[in-house]
């Protein structure tokens, strides 16, 4: 039996040349190859094989019967091989296909949605995945492409980590609560996360203004914003949030700056729809850095 192991898939495209032309020389000069490299390619060819691939004789290079099978099988598999290199440089360089977006749902809803249409409109074939989650799904897998994460996320040889700039928070509330002084801030009821987010850098800065009366503890942003509306309590909220939900802010600074990395796998800057929705995130943020700071209010 032939064996293919030891058999050299690069001789494939050098014994169909050999098998059009006939001549050593002229196939040689065709594919850049001196005529003793051919030779001694075709003789590990065939030793490989087991199979006796071409004659020599007064007009050239003639296949075998087994030499003709061989081509006509090659010729088959060769151009199998081009179209999916062609296919695979064409798709590598389209800006065409599916990204997945990992994210807190937050910047979905109230930055990044807004802005799709005119991405759709500039490529309207990429078929974008949002996703909102906070949890670290795998790149490797493909389960996602890009993530947006509040915090430095720890070093990972497959990842590439960008901080894209900070996000603003500050205090809002009903406007039954506008122009309270901070100094009476400690004694106003809060809102506040449950204690699995205990640990996150809006309730730390809770802590530290050592409220007396926190009267509701909830486990996402967004019912911590109708907690708000209703007039509930005070809340620390991304300044983006509490700006188009109409929150009075409380205070006129920003009380915590949390850093925006966006992620993504290292092998993506090779491939034409990732380079364009990695550049389209990065130059969104540069063009929403105000509101998303909340050192801006929105037009």
């Amino acid at each position: 039996m032939p064996s293919t192991t030891e058999f050299d898939w690069n001789d494939i495209p050098l014994i169909l040349a050999l098998a059009r032309s006939g001549n050593m020389s002229a196939t040689g000069r065709h594919l850049g190859v001196d005529a003793s490299t051919i030779s001694r390619r075709i003789a590990a060819a065939e030793k490989a094989l087991k199979l006796r691939l071409f004659i020599r004789d007064n007009t050239g290079y003639q296949l075998t019967d087994a030499g003709q099978v061989f081509v006509e099988h090659g010729e088959a598999v060769y151009g199998n091989v081009q179209s999916m290199l062609q296919a695979s440089s064409q798709e590598a360089d389209a800006t065409a296909g599916p990204v997945n977006i990992t994210s807190i749902d937050f910047l979905f809803d109230y930055w990044l949605l807004e802005h799709v249409p005119a991405l759709h409109a500039q490529h309207p074939h990429l078929q974008l995945t949002l996703q909102a989650e906070n949890q670290n799904l795998s790149f490797t897998r493909r389960e996602a492409d890009f993530a947006l994460r509040l915090g430095q996320p720890g070093e990972d040889a497959a990842l590439v980590m960008r901080r894209l700039g900070d996000l603003g928070f500050a205090v809002y509330g009903h406007a039954s609560f506008a122009g309270l002084p901070r100094e009476r801030w400690s004694e106003q009821p809060w809102i506040a996360y449950d204690n699995a987010l205990a640990g996150t850098a809006e309730m730390r800065w809770l802590a530290g203004i050592a409220p007396t009366r926190i009267v509701l503890k909830v486990n996402s942003l967004s019912t911590m914003v109708r907690a708000c509306r209703a007039g509930v309590g005070m809340a620390l909220l991304p300044c983006i949030m509490g700006q188009q939900e109409g929150l009075v802010r409380i205070g006129e600074g920003v009380e915590v700056l949390r850093d925006i990395w966006l992620l993504s796998h290292r092998d993506a800057g090779s491939i034409a729809r990732f380079k364009t929705v990695a550049t389209w995130l990065s130059q969104l943020y540069a063009a929403s850095q105000g509101l998303l700071c909340g050192a801006a209010l929105p037009p």
